[in-house]
């Protein structure tokens, strides 16, 4: 594809050049269970080409008015809507109405952990989310407890989503390169979209654990004011990084039963 859309540096652009990634990219949904795909970030379409060969509605959403018009001009398909908006800023349900929908993309690095916790935030529509970060990220989406990379994006999307890390994409592959490799994952929305707590309350307390990751629950907990009764408990003298996001879900479920809610 040649080059006709600029990388703009302040959109965190980079664009996928090769036609073998951008189909394995596309591949990642398993398409199971609904209809409509949102791509972000389409820059010039190279994913898009593959995911619109699919009997699939599909939205390419972008910031970038030059790869909008790109796409205009270069995809006419009656298959694809393509929208110049910002994700972030978007109300999702006037895209689908209330259907499921998929989301994918070459994300941009600067705004990709916002992207999942908008994702999670959508969670009842959006079974299945797959796409390209920079690799560290990715990875960290995926951990599992006891790593040290394991942390609030690592619990707050395993609660909701099956988080898979696909595979490595080099710098190389982009125009221009970024300083960094990519990792592509896949996360699968789990049957159950709601926890056995209350949810405002484990996001807050997971949020506060691992601000000070160091240090045990006990201490990183200290801000909610807990009875000591309940920092008797053995789980409170763990490390945040130790407990698996069932732990979580228990921890708040006893916090919970201290008296502590999310307005205090």
């Amino acid at each position: 594809m040649s080059q006709k859309v600029r990388a703009k540096k302040y959109l965190g652009q980079h664009f996928l050049h090769d036609e073998n990634v951008a189909e394995k990219i596309a591949n990642t949904l398993t398409l199971e269970g609904y209809k409509n795909v949102l791509e972000i970030g389409p820059g010039m379409g190279v994913l898009t080409k593959y995911l619109i060969e699919e009997p699939v509605n599909v939205i390419a959403m972008d910031l970038d008015s030059e790869s909008i018009t790109y796409l205009k001009t270069h995809y006419p398909n009656d298959n694809l809507t393509i929208l110049e908006a910002d994700f972030l800023k978007y109300d999702l349900s006037q895209l689908f109405g209330k259907d499921p929908f998929a989301i994918t993309g070459n994300f941009p690095y600067n705004i990709s952990t916002q992207i999942v916790f908008k994702a999670i935030e959508w969670r009842n529509q959006v079974p299945e989310f797959t796409g390209m970060f920079q690799k560290e990220v990715a990875q960290r989406i995926c951990e599992k407890e006891g790593s040290k990379t394991y942390g609030i994006l690592s619990v707050l999307t395993q609660a909701f989503f099956d988080a898979e890390y696909l595979f490595t994409v080099k710098p190389g592959v982009f125009n221009p390169p970024p300083k960094v490799d990519s990792g592509v994952l896949r996360l699968r929305r789990k049957e159950k979209t709601s926890l056995d707590c209350d949810e405002r309350l484990f996001f807050k307390v997971v949020k506060t654990a691992f601000q000070q990751r160091r240090k045990t629950i006990r201490n990183s907990l200290k801000t909610l004011q807990l009875s000591d009764k309940l920092k008797e408990d053995t789980i409170f003298a763990q490390r945040p990084e130790q407990l698996s996001v069932l732990e979580f879900i228990t921890l708040t479920q006893k916090i919970q039963d201290d008296g502590i809610s999310t307005h205090d």
